[in-house]
């Protein structure tokens, strides 16, 4: 698995992202489980579409899909400095810049939208975070992604207690960490909130450290541009109220402020992840 990625990485990034448009076409029209659960979402989401709406926002969407996991792999393989020649503009780059200045800490909250990965090699330019880091059961996917990883100057830590420590410890220090907080988390570590309409069980771990260090929290994503051979980092401060002592209110916002992070490019969103497993008061609904 290290070295097929390895030469997959070699590939023009036109050849793959070609490739990863015939993929999602043919998950399109096949009863994939990666279709069954972005319909799942988007019906679930946004069911004031009509049905032709819907279902042209289920196909960008597997498209948009497909054409991150390609990109993802091709940007671990290659130099910070390739990552960094994709970037076509930087929208909000004086948010992060004055928030590293005031030297109070930051948490980048990244949700999985557009090409999350490439932020790394943006962020590298200007900081060395510590980051929760997961290793992949496939081992040669885990060495490919730990080597892609290690080259930027960010410290990984395990995704335990040790892991949370260590980041509180960063940010007190007025250090940088990055959290992704749209993954839906063991019941001991979230709580209930209203997430596109639906009360549904949501991270604490930004709010908690938020609170304990009142550090500063800003958005990021990376958003592919309509000529696919380029992106656009777009920064934003997020809501002060996420700093509140109140761990609902928190959370509120924080969803809050990732739904318009996502309302910038709904289709570039990762709707196939089983976010909504766990509503409030239902069943799952990817079982129906």
């Amino acid at each position: 698995m290290y070295f097929f990625l390895k030469i997959i990485s070699r590939l023009p990034l036109s050849l793959l992202q070609l490739f990863a448009t015939w993929v999602a076409t043919f998950l399109y029209h096949s009863n994939s489980s990666m279709k069954r659960i972005t319909t799942v979402n988007i019906q679930l989401v946004y069911p004031d579409l009509d049905s032709t709406s819907q279902q042209d926002l289920i196909k960008r969407s597997l498209k948009s899909q497909c054409l991150t996991y390609l990109e993802s792999i091709k940007c671990w393989g290659m130099s910070t400095e390739y990552s960094l020649s994709l970037f076509k503009a930087i929208e909000g780059e004086q948010h992060f810049l004055q928030a590293l200045a005031n030297q109070r800490g930051i948490i980048v909250v990244i949700p999985h939208l557009g090409c999350w990965e490439l932020l790394n090699a943006w962020l590298n330019l200007y900081t060395a975070p510590v980051i929760m880091y997961k290793p992949s059961k496939n081992k040669g996917l885990n060495r490919y992604m730990l080597e892609a990883r290690q080259r930027f100057k960010a410290t990984l830590v395990p995704t335990d207690e040790n892991g949370v420590r260590a980041i509180f410890k960063h940010l007190k220090q007025g250090g940088v960490t990055v959290i992704l907080p749209d993954h839906l988390p063991k019941p001991s570590g979230g709580i209930y909130s209203d997430f596109f309409g639906q009360n549904v069980l949501s991270s604490t771990l930004v709010s908690k450290l938020a609170y304990k260090t009142q550090c500063n929290v800003i958005g990021l994503s990376c958003l592919r541009n309509q000529e696919l051979s380029n992106f656009t980092v777009h920064c934003i401060p997020l809501s002060n109220e996420i700093l509140s002592k109140n761990l609902q209110f928190s959370v509120d916002y924080l969803n809050q402020d990732l739904e318009k992070m996502i309302a910038l490019a709904p289709e570039q969103y990762l709707w196939s992840y089983k976010r909504f497993r766990n509503i409030a008061g239902q069943s799952n609904i990817y079982n129906t």
